[in-house]
């Protein structure tokens, strides 16, 4: 009785720890993490503080939406049309700031563009070297409202900005869409940069955000439902999280500029379905370079 008393004592005395989390947040867990629970509670001495996100992309690799979402990937014809607005762009950041991509922010960014495209040195180096004897361009981004209220941002490039926004009206009327002020607002700028996810835990890639400087951390897959980890950060600091994460041992499947929704919008199927053929449309287009949607990707 002694014995089982002092055991009781013993046990009533051991601290309680939190439940195991496996490397997924629990259901009541925020999913913004301060440095300190990242980390297992090691004091971060590094000023300032900051709080860093890890959230998992909603119901990625299982819906019709992330297939067709990026449609229009480097493949057969549309790899060319990709290469040839890529090499218009340089043309347009060279001429507005020069061919040194270190004095030249913009084109330091769309050069990231083309190697995360695996756009050929080659080419990149010849629109770089042609881009005094190209005809004048200008970029646009036009506003614009889809099927089901979704909202689009549509990247333009073209050297006659009135037949581009007949084309693009015209292309919206028809495939149920309009023209739309104030869509930008609901959408953010921000540097990506996307490396493979498989065999990465979750604290390992709270831990790698933080050593690259980044912003935060979001756990998706790609068309064909392999893991990605997508790290948000400032415009101006994609060259910068992409060598360090690079330096850290990670493959870069892509790097660039990217228009983040601050809201998204569910969609139904057929809803879904005819902003696909909506999108798929507008990216056809010779002039548009390309096309962001606010879409849930769980509709």
């Amino acid at each position: 009785m002694a014995g089982a008393a002092v055991l009781w004592a013993l046990r009533t005395l051991r601290p309680r720890t939190p439940a195991a989390t496996s490397g997924r947040f629990p259901v009541h867990v925020e999913p913004v993490l301060p440095l300190a629970s990242c980390l297992g509670c090691t004091p971060w001495r590094t000023p300032p503080v900051r709080a860093l996100q890890l959230r998992s992309a909603l119901c990625a690799g299982h819906n019709k939406w992330s297939k067709v979402k990026h449609i229009k990937g480097p493949k057969d014809d549309a790899r060319g049309r990709m290469f040839m607005k890529l090499g218009m762009m340089i043309k347009i950041a060279v001429k507005e700031g020069g061919p040194n991509p270190d004095m030249n922010v913009n084109l330091a960014q769309i050069l990231e563009q083309c190697r995360g495209k695996n756009m050929p040195k080659a080419s990149i180096e010849a629109a770089i070297k042609n881009a005094e004897k190209a005809r004048p361009l200008s970029q646009h981004i036009f506003e614009a409202r889809g099927p089901g209220g979704c909202l689009l941002l549509i990247e333009v490039l073209t050297d006659n900005n009135s037949r581009s926004l007949q084309e693009i009206k015209r292309l919206l009327i028809k495939n149920g869409g309009m023209l739309s002020d104030g869509a930008r607002n609901n959408f953010s700028k921000r540097g990506l940069v996307v490396v493979p996810g498989k065999n990465i835990s979750t604290e390992r890639a709270l831990e790698l955000a933080i050593e690259a400087g980044a912003e935060d951390v979001v756990e998706t897959e790609d068309e064909e439902e392999q893991p990605l980890l997508q790290f948000f950060c400032d415009t101006t600091e994609v060259r910068k999280v992409r060598a360090s994460l690079e330096e850290l041992g990670l493959q870069i499947t892509s790097a660039e500029l990217e228009f983040v929704p601050r809201t998204r919008l569910s969609l139904n199927q057929d809803q879904l379905d005819a902003a696909s053929s909506l999108i798929e449309t507008l990216s056809d287009c010779p002039d548009v370079v390309r096309v962001w949607d606010n879409i849930q990707a769980d509709s």
